[in-house]
């Protein structure tokens, strides 16, 4: 089922919002990549100081954060919802599951959670987000294919 109407294909378009996610979101798979390199190679015993993949997830998680908010702006504009718009719902939930894994991972440490289990809740992160970054590319793909029937059809 499309999830754009020919409206909210020309807002999404236009929105600096979709340029703003289009910049960020390959920025964020640079830097999950980096959280997953420092969190193997500390788990190989490769990097000793576990310090680094707090860090990373550190980063991993603000880029997330970044990537949420610029998200919700550019689904307010585009389809007049914050978030779990009907047309987005299932990426938002997506979204929301790996934001709540990733912030488990400061809430853990904080509980002074042994370093061992941090790394499989580092992993459990970086898990969520490739789902959920795979639910998108999916649907990116689908509404390509969905705008170029649009374009055929001479509706937009």
């Amino acid at each position: 089922m499309p999830r754009y109407t020919p409206e909210q294909l020309r807002i999404r378009n236009q929105s600096v919002w979709t340029k703003v996610q289009i910049i960020l979101a390959p920025i964020q798979f640079l830097v999950f990549l980096g959280g997953v390199a420092v969190t193997v190679l500390y788990s190989l015993g490769t990097i000793e100081n576990f310090v680094w993949v707090t860090w990373a997830i550190f980063f991993k998680t603000l880029f997330f954060i970044v990537l949420f908010v610029t998200g919700a702006i550019w689904e307010k504009e585009v389809f007049g919802m914050w978030v779990f718009s009907p047309e987005f719902f299932w990426e938002d939930v997506g979204s929301t599951i790996a934001i709540v894994v990733h912030f488990l991972y400061f809430i853990f440490a904080a509980m002074n959670v042994s370093e061992k289990e941090l790394v499989w809740v580092a992993y459990a992160a970086y898990f969520t987000y490739i789902a959920n970054a795979a639910q998108y590319l999916v649907r990116i793909y689908l509404e390509k294919r969905n705008e170029a029937r649009l374009k055929a059809a001479g509706m937009i």
